[in-house]
């Protein structure tokens, strides 16, 4: 048995839902899908449910109910049981035939006692026992329409999909982003009564809203059940300020207290906020296939990370767009193949030239195993010589079931390969090479002119353009660099200009995406005006304004930016690496802005007393595993860097790296322009 990490502590937790689904109806929310996906796949699921017919469902207002030959229900959720989620839960038991329901929750009872606003002490005195639950217990029967049926409530610590056995996403946070100076005067516009907030240094627990605090306490408890599992009491570091009101929660969450004083083993847990940094998010300088396919290929639906593979080259149909919707598309998670997972982690951590020859080898040896008329070839690896191994697999049955996953990857391989999407990728990273560059030698003022030629209405783009929301990207980049600049007269008519460009050309889309239609809060073009335009553009150019602050509360990690000299050109040196390689310096100085979060009187104590006696603080060095949290996405190359960091500063540390989701440069300017940060979505 292998020492227990992500994919243990989620195949664990998925091992006791299949122990519940015999025969059953089995019902899905998208996050839990996903855990799945990633964990021990559907096939796994499908077999533990056994019978002939597809069980599964996804959990939605109009999913079709139980027939009168369907008496069982499980249903699988990563929320808390409250609000839309049990009026959706009541419908389809309604009018449904169920006899039996299990419902299983990824938030353990002690967040729902919270979510309904039982005081800590009264939560207290109800240890080892499940009132929310068992209400609804009694609920469930009620709708079934006979109160002798059976009805289980219960609690299944599904937080994680694990991409890979050091790095694992939570797909139910998605969206969770840190927060923005902009945040911080909604933030006092809601709270009138009480003291100002001067910075995003002075927000903790009491100033956020009550879903914040709930969707971070329901993090918490996820996270707290992974401790558990690898058997660590773990110490909480923060670099941010949303980092630091996360890790203080987990730090001080009671339902821990008894865990932690018979854990053996010990584990520093870093948070870090992706705002500090969102240069690494949107920058083209990853030199990763995985990070190129998950940019290129549309999305898999009701996923945040996978990716739809076109699988209609392995089969007799023309591939013609409407072949595609009729064979179901291929994915990049291969959770039951060996052979198909060996390579997946292989892409995640070598650069883009050793992938493609990666995938060429595995294409070759499995051709090889099948006795297929394979003809080799050395040299360059070409989306054509791939494609030809491929279709060797096309008319064997037996040879194509023998290697699926491996031809699913090897298809997202080539079609990346072939995808407008590669070109433009060096054409960004040359761009982005070229603004550092000029931030270093040139005012902003001037940096900004260099775009503005690029801002170009839609009947006047080519596919070698930028499109708008990849304008953005561009924006983000600049401003995310550059970090705090002085102002001055040119600047201002700078970026006066590039606001009025952007704001006639958001008017002249003659097609708005989704994300233009959130951040202008028009669903048509015919509806968006110049005023309501230049309105959208002013509060995205208050975001980009934001993120050239985001470093300002740092006395340590204050730049992202080395600039050039006579012996080398300017570069981007990533805040992550700078916080590993902090935490990992020889000389261990006391962290400056790595802060350590207290949980209770005695490490409180223990602080007072190191003022005047040689206490040692909690360092984030001082144990044997590190867990590192991105909250607000990572990318793969951010991922890899970490964890081939960690090993090589201090031998022997254990690194497993946790992030809300797996990045690609467009998720920014949805996370910074189109979402409610402070209003999570808990539906209720």
């Amino acid at each position: 048995m292998n020492a227990p990490g992500v994919q243990s502590f989620t195949q664990q937790g998925w091992e006791q839902v299949l122990a519940k689904v015999k025969r059953a109806l089995v019902y899905l929310d998208a996050a839990c899908a996903e855990s799945l996906h990633w964990s021990c796949g559907s096939t796994r699921l499908l077999e533990a449910v056994g019978g002939p017919a597809c069980h599964l469902r996804e959990f939605e207002p109009a999913a079709v109910g139980g027939g009168a030959k369907q008496p069982k229900a499980v249903f699988v959720l990563s929320c808390l049981l409250k609000g839309r989620t049990v009026e959706i839960l009541r419908n389809i038991i309604c009018r449904s035939h169920f006899q039996y329901c299990v419902v299983i929750t990824a938030v353990n009872h002690a967040v729902h006692l919270t979510a309904n606003h039982v005081p800590a002490a009264a939560a207290a005195e109800l240890e080892g026992q499940q009132p929310v639950f068992e209400q609804l217990e009694e609920k469930l029967c009620e709708w079934m329409g006979n109160m002798n049926y059976s009805a289980e409530v219960l609690h299944v610590p599904l937080l994680l999909a694990p991409v890979s056995p050091c790095l694992a996403l939570t797909p139910a946070f998605a969206s969770l982003f840190p927060l923005l100076p902009q945040d911080v005067h909604l933030l006092n516009s809601t709270r009138p009564d009480k003291r100002r907030l001067g910075s995003l240094g002075e927000v903790d627990a009491t100033a956020l809203t009550p879903q914040l605090l709930l969707q971070i306490r329901c993090l918490v408890s996820g996270l707290s059940s992974l401790c558990e599992h690898l058997g660590v009491r773990e110490e909480c570091f923060a670099v941010g300020s949303l980092s630091r009101v996360i890790a203080a929660d987990m730090a001080n969450y009671v339902p821990a207290k008894n865990r932690r004083k018979t854990s053996a083993g010990r584990a520093s847990v870093v948070f870090v906020d992706r705002t500090l940094d969102l240069t690494g998010a949107i920058g083209h300088h990853g030199d990763n296939l995985v990070e190129k396919i998950i940019s290129a290929l549309p999305q898999l639906p009701g996923h945040t990370t996978d990716v739809m593979v076109n699988m209609v080259e392995l089969t007799a149909l023309q591939n013609q767009e409407k072949n595609q919707k009729v064979v179901a598309p291929g994915c990049l998670a291969q959770s039951n193949d060996t052979s198909a997972k060996a390579l997946w982690e292989a892409l995640l951590n070598t650069k883009h030239k050793e992938a493609v020859m990666e995938v060429r080898r595995h294409l070759v040896e499995a051709a090889s195993r099948e006795n297929l008329p394979i003809k080799m070839s050395m040299g360059r690896v070409t989306p054509g010589q791939l494609m030809s191994y491929i279709q060797l697999f096309k008319n064997n049955l037996q040879a194509l079931v023998n290697h699926c996953g491996l031809l699913q990857l090897g298809l997202a391989t080539v079609q990346t390969l072939k995808h407008p999407q590669a070109a433009k990728w060096d054409n960004f990273l040359a761009f982005e090479r070229l603004l550092l560059q000029s931030v270093g030698e040139s005012m902003m003022s001037v940096v900004l002119y260099q775009l503005l030629p690029m801002i170009k209405p839609s009947n006047q783009r080519t596919n070698d353009d930028y499109s708008l929301e990849e304008l953005l990207i561009l924006l983000i980049y600049v401003y995310s660099i550059t970090g705090e600049f002085t102002e001055d007269k040119d600047l201002a008519e700078a970026e006066e200009k590039v606001k009025k460009a952007l704001a006639q050309v958001f008017c002249e889309e003659s097609d708005l995406s989704p994300l233009l239609q959130k951040a202008t809060g028009c669903d048509s073009p015919i509806n968006l005006t110049f005023h309501k335009s230049k309105i959208a553009v002013d509060e995205l150019f208050t975001s980009l304004r934001d993120i050239t602050g985001a470093r300002n509360l740092m006395k340590q990690f204050t730049s992202v930016y080395v600039p050039g000299n006579h012996t080398h050109q300017a570069f981007y040196k990533p805040l992550l690496k700078q916080v590993v390689e902090e935490i990992f310096n020889p000389e261990r100085p006391d962290p400056v802005d790595i802060e350590h979060m207290s949980s209770g009187l005695t490490d409180l104590l223990k602080t007072g007393f190191s003022m005047f006696m040689k206490v040692s603080r909690p360092h984030p060095s001082d144990h044997p595993l590190l867990i590192f949290f991105v909250v607000g996405g990572i990318t793969v190359s951010e991922a890899k860097m970490i964890k081939d960091l960690v090993p090589s500063l201090k031998p022997g540390t254990q690194v497993i790296v946790l992030s809300t989701r797996l990045l690609k440069p467009l998720d920014i300017p949805e996370l910074l322009f189109a979402t409610d940060r402070l209003h999570p979505d808990l539906g209720f």
